[in-house]
C-alpha cells in the first residue's frame, strides 16, 4: 500500500501542457500518505483505508463529471516497459481520425511521453508525481478541468509505470486496461493478482518477439483468467500492428456505448 511503497508526504505532482510555450500548471498534490513504523500497524491501517476512500469519492466524481459529457476514460496500466506509450501513439496515429482522443500522460519525472504523444497528433497534458508511485483521482480531476475533453470523446490516462499501486487506485475511469509484454515472464498474473483482478481488458504486446522466447501464452493467459474469469484478452504486437484492429473495436465500441 501507499504508505509503504515510498510515495513522500506532501509529494509535489506538476501538470505540464508540452506547446510551444510549455506551460507550467502549479498542482498541489494532497497525496495524504502517511508513514509511520513498521510496527505501527493499526494506525498504518486506519490511514490507508482513509486515504483509499476519500479518493473513491473523488473517483466517482470524476466518473459522473465524465458520463454527463459521454467521455469515455480509460486508465492504462502496466509495469515500466510493455508498451503503453507505443500503444497510444499507434492508436492516435491509425485511429485519431475518426475518434476524438486525448491523453493524459502519468510519470515520476519529464514530459518525454507527452511530447511524443503530442508529435502523434492527440492533445496531452502531462502529470509529474514527484516521488508519487501512481496517479489519484484529485490530479485527474484537476487535469480534467484544464484538458475539457468534447463530448463524445475518450480520454486515455498513460498511469505511472507500476503493477502495485495504480490497482487499488479509481481514477474515475470506465475500464482499467492492463498491457502486459511477452517479455515480462508468464507468472506475473499470479504475481500481481490485484492488478489483473482491477482490470477488464489486457493487451498482450510484443507478440511478433515470441520466436526469441521462452514464453507460454497459454499459460500466461490461464494464470490471468484464474485470477479474473472475466479478463477480456488480445495479443497484439503495437510495432507491427498486429491484433490492434481489435483493440480499436473495443476502444469504439465503449464510446459508443456510454452515448447511448
Amino acid at each position: 500500500m501507499c504508505t509503504t511503497c515510498g510515495c513522500s508526504d506532501g509529494a509535489g505532482a506538476t501538470v505540464t501542457e508540452p506547446d510551444a510555450h510549455h506551460h507550467h500548471h502549479p498542482h498541489d498534490h494532497a497525496h495524504d500518505h502517511a508513514h509511520p513504523h513498521a510496527h505501527d500497524h493499526p494506525t498504518t491501517v486506519t490511514l490507508e483505508q482513509r486515504v483509499l476512500e476519500r479518493n473513491d469519492r473523488l473517483g466517482e466524481r470524476n466518473r459522473g463529471w465524465l458520463s454527463a459529457r459521454n467521455v469515455l476514460a480509460l486508465n492504462l496500466v502496466s509495469s515500466p516497459g510493455a508498451g503503453k506509450t507505443s500503444l497510444l501513439e499507434r492508436t492516435i496515429r491509425d485511429r485519431g481520425g475518426a475518434m476524438a482522443l486525448s491523453v493524459i500522460e502519468g510519470d515520476q519525472a519529464t514530459t518525454r511521453d507527452a511530447e511524443r504523444i503530442r508529435a502523434a497528433g492527440a492533445r496531452v497534458l502531462q502529470i509529474n508525481t514527484g516521488t508519487g508511485c501512481h496517479l489519484d483521482a484529485e490530479m485527474i480531476a484537476r487535469t480534467l478541468d484544464s484538458l475539457d475533453p468534447p463530448r463524445g470523446s475518450a480520454v486515455l490516462i498513460e498511469n505511472v509505470g507500476n503493477l502495485v499501486c495504480p490497482a487499488l487506485f479509481d481514477l474515475g475511469e470506465h475500464a482499467k486496461v492492463l498491457v502486459a509484454s511477452v517479455t515480462e515472464g508468464e507468472d506475473k498474473p499470479l504475481k500481481y493478482p490485484h492488478m489483473f483482478r482491477a482490470a477488464e481488458l489486457l493487451l498482450l504486446n510484443k507478440i511478433d518477439l515470441l520466436p526469441h522466447l521462452d514464453f507460454d501464452v497459454g499459460r500466461f493467459l490461464d494464470y490471468a483468467r484464474s485470477v479474473n474469469p472475466r479478463l477480456q484478452a488480445l495479443q497484439v504486437s503495437v510495432s507491427r500492428g498486429t491484433g490492434l484492429e481489435a483493440w480499436y473495436a473495443w476502444l469504439q465500441e465503449r464510446v459508443s456505448r456510454l452515448g447511448t
